[in-house]
């Protein structure tokens, strides 16, 4: 048609805010949830977070979501789900009632579906043998499979090849960016994660290398390590004080993507732990022995000054060797008239002084 009419046509794309993915790791620790089911129950908090999700795609059109679950012996996706592995096309969707709901958005109601179908699954197939060898939750695989989704997307929303040089970021340099701003929220509720302490450093550093921010929720205990996410990756951390608040707390702080912080004063940790775990006891230390090559850490020397890593010898020089004792030095008086000794700093007036 353009060359029958003769006129020049322009095709010009639509601006807009730059869509944004979130990422949501979820802790369903049964331990910890457990212990915060008289504050806040696992369902109250699920849909609080459905209200959050709901609000974040309301707010442009191409925003994404994905949600993973942090459990207590494995890290899975809830929404979107894995792909079948059988031939056999599943129905499920087709009947459920809450899709068929015409007050509610079906977008909406796909994920409602979704998410809450997973939950059941997840927790119908826990065994009470996975929740007695463990009482921590699987953060690590979790935030690994985040990135590897958020890097995925990135890839398929710029479509380029994987075998370019540039390495998709999160947030552009510039002031007005336009690929896909992504982001990690974490809400956690377990405690101590020492024995992770590596494989989280390990995805902290790629989210800073790629410039996404974790943001971290804490409604029950208290982690160093994801502490030290949230802000070597410029994020937000947030223990909350009032559980029952959470609604509140995700709409206000953790609802405005990269480009609206600029324009807004986010949150921020006032004093940030910045302890490590040693690699041989997986505990926390204030004071520990790094080894110069790889850099590893020990809580104390270990046994034939051999790193555990690179089996490095480390030179300890006289570490653990009694100090020695030197004798105070006895200091001489002064002798004045002739060598008389008078016990005083002056010696006796002489006749006429």
């Amino acid at each position: 048609m353009n060359a029958v009419d003769g006129s020049d046509h322009y095709e010009v794309a639509a601006e807009g805010p730059a869509p944004s993915l979130l990422v949501i790791v979820l802790d369903t620790n049964p331990h910890a949830w457990a212990l915060l089911a008289p504050t806040l129950p696992l369902s109250k908090a699920i849909a609080n977070i459905l209200v959050f999700i709901n609000a974040h795609l309301a707010v442009n059109n191409a925003n994404q979501v994905a949600i993973v679950a942090s459990h207590s012996h494995r890290a899975l996706w809830l929404y979107p789900r894995p792909p079948s592995s059988s031939s056999d096309i599943e129905m499920s969707d087709a009947t459920s009632p809450h899709l068929h709901n015409a007050n509610k958005y079906r977008p909406f109601a796909l994920i409602e579906d979704c998410l809450l179908t997973s939950l059941r699954q997840l927790m119908a197939t826990t065994t009470e043998a996975d929740i007695s060898t463990t009482t921590t939750t699987q953060m690590a695989g979790a935030l690994t499979l985040a990135l590897a989704y958020i890097n995925k997307a990135t890839i398929n929303y710029s479509g380029i090849s994987t075998d370019t040089n540039t390495a998709p970021t999160g947030v552009d340099t510039n002031e007005t960016p336009t690929g896909l701003q992504s982001r990690i929220l974490v809400v956690s509720v377990s405690g101590d994660l020492a024995h992770q302490y590596i494989p989280i450093m390990n995805t902290t550093f790629a989210a800073q290398r790629l410039r996404i921010p974790i943001d971290i929720l804490k409604l029950a205990g208290d982690t160093v390590f994801l502490q030290q996410a949230s802000d070597a990756t410029k994020g937000i951390y947030m223990q909350l004080r009032s559980p029952r608040g959470l609604l509140q707390y995700l709409m206000m702080a953790f609802l405005p993507d990269q480009t609206s912080r600029k324009q807004l004063i986010a949150p921020t940790q006032e004093v940030v732990d910045f302890r490590a775990a040693c690699f041989c006891h997986r505990r926390v230390v204030d004071v520990g022995f790094v080894c110069s090559i790889c850099l590893s850490i020990f809580c104390s020397p270990p046994e034939g000054a051999i790193c555990l890593t690179c089996s490095t010898h480390l030179s300890l020089g006289d570490y653990g060797a009694k100090p020695a004792v030197v004798p105070r030095k006895k200091k001489k008086k002064k002798k004045i008239n002739g060598g008389i000794d008078t016990g005083s700093a002056r010696g006796t007036p002489a006749p006429g002084e």
